[in-house]
């Protein structure tokens, strides 16, 4: 009997010693959740992120809370980057719809009853105040690409036409707030979804050389248009003065110019080198205005001079790229136009801000990725990267 008992003493034992060694371990649970990530796509968010932190160290250490915050909104930026790549594409099909029509009633009701501030209509207050605007750089891609996906093989003109007014009532409502930057990030982002859907060159030609047209009777006649008292019925005063800011900064060098300004000379002062870390005169003596958000790029290029910028925009092409490789590989047609609509929100974003930092595009409120502060924004770029993983994932999976 003691004998009997010892030995069931013993299986119970083994069995149980069995159960610890042949518990998976912490790495062995977590792979399947970390097969979602694109090693260089992250790698590129990795680099773009870090040279973000440090530029806003030098530019917000004594600007409040602002490296902190910053820190804080990339974190929950990575968060939800983590949890998007987990949803497979056909999940985020199923949200098109829905999303899109939801942020057009809210982009409806921002008219009605939204909040203004400073002019501009583009706040809701929900107990929380939020911006629908910046939902509709998601949703609209999601919406054209499903769109498209309905239709894979049997595509007639009037697709097109219908896709062209899915897009124009969001970017009119949003611009009619107005909300330049943002209409502009909505607009190119749902184009490309139109364009890589397979839109016909001579439908895409006459408004490229018509815009060419008008860039340059707008140089051409510049002392007319923008003399006192001139107004422009197509645009808003602010607008019209951006624009005419933008072809000459000298006409009032203390008021509208003195963003452009400021910002080509805090560039060019950089030089090749830069003047160092932290050493930044025009962003720590404050002549940069908003040194942490919309103009950051001019405080990273005083110091880090040529050889920075030229970095930054390396890291930038070599995400841009691998968002459109991604594209190129993605298994459904759904899955391609979503990716190459996410990778060209980036294109925009970043060729927009340096653009208007370095003097050769209107000053908008558009922010340069992973690099200025802003929680709205970091929380769609977290989203637009996690999209791409969970494209990048679904490859696998397909391959596998």
């Amino acid at each position: 009997m003691v004998m009997f008992n010892a030995s069931l003493l013993y299986s119970r034992i083994m069995r149980q010693m069995s159960v610890v060694f042949d518990k998976p371990s912490f790495f062995q649970r977590s792979k399947p959740w970390l097969e979602g990530f694109d090693g260089p796509l992250a790698f590129a968010v990795f680099m773009l992120a870090s040279a973000g932190l440090l530029i806003m160290y030098s530019s917000g250490y004594d600007h409040g809370t602002r490296f902190v915050d910053h820190g804080r909104n990339m974190l929950i930026a990575g968060a939800i980057m983590f949890v998007v790549a987990q949803i497979p594409p056909q999940r985020l099909m199923t949200l098109a719809v829905p999303l899109y029509l939801f942020g057009v009633a809210l982009l409806v009701a921002v008219a009605v009853f939204g909040l203004t501030k400073k002019g501009a209509k583009r706040w809701l207050n929900l107990g929380v105040v939020i911006q629908p605007s910046e939902i509709l750089k998601i949703a609209m891609p999601l919406m054209l690409a499903w769109w498209f996906q309905k239709r894979e093989g049997q595509l007639r003109p009037l697709d097109f036409l219908v896709a062209g007014l899915l897009l124009l009532v969001p970017v009119g409502l949003i611009m009619k707030q107005p909300d330049l930057g943002t209409g502009l990030l909505v607009l190119s982002a749902g184009l490309a979804v139109i364009f890589f859907a397979g839109l016909n060159w001579k439908l895409i030609l006459p408004p490229v050389l018509l815009g060419l047209i008008g860039i340059f009777l707008l140089v051409a006649l510049e002392p007319r248009l923008c003399a006192d008292g001139m107004r422009w019925v197509v645009l808003h005063d602010y607008q019209q003065q951006r624009i005419c800011t933008l072809l000459d900064p000298g006409r009032d060098p203390l008021g509208k110019g003195f963003h452009i300004i400021q910002g080509m000379i805090a560039i060019g002062s950089g030089g090749i080198f830069g003047k160092g870390f932290m050493a930044g005169t025009q962003t720590h003596l404050e002549f940069i205005p908003e040194r942490t958000t919309d103009f950051i790029f001019a405080a990273f290029s005083e110091e880090f001079g040529l050889l920075g910028n030229l970095a930054l925009i390396v890291g930038f092409l070599f995400l841009i790229l691998r968002g459109l490789i991604i594209a190129l590989e993605a298994p459904t047609l759904f899955s391609r136009l979503l990716a190459g609509a996410v990778t060209m929100i980036f294109f925009t974003y970043a060729f927009v801000n340096m653009g208007m930092v370095s003097g050769i595009l209107p000053v908008v409120g558009v922010p340069l990725p992973f690099i200025s502060y802003g929680g709205t924004a970091m929380v769609t770029l977290g989203l637009a990267v996690g999209i791409l993983m969970s494209i990048a994932k679904s490859k696998r999976l397909v391959q596998s």
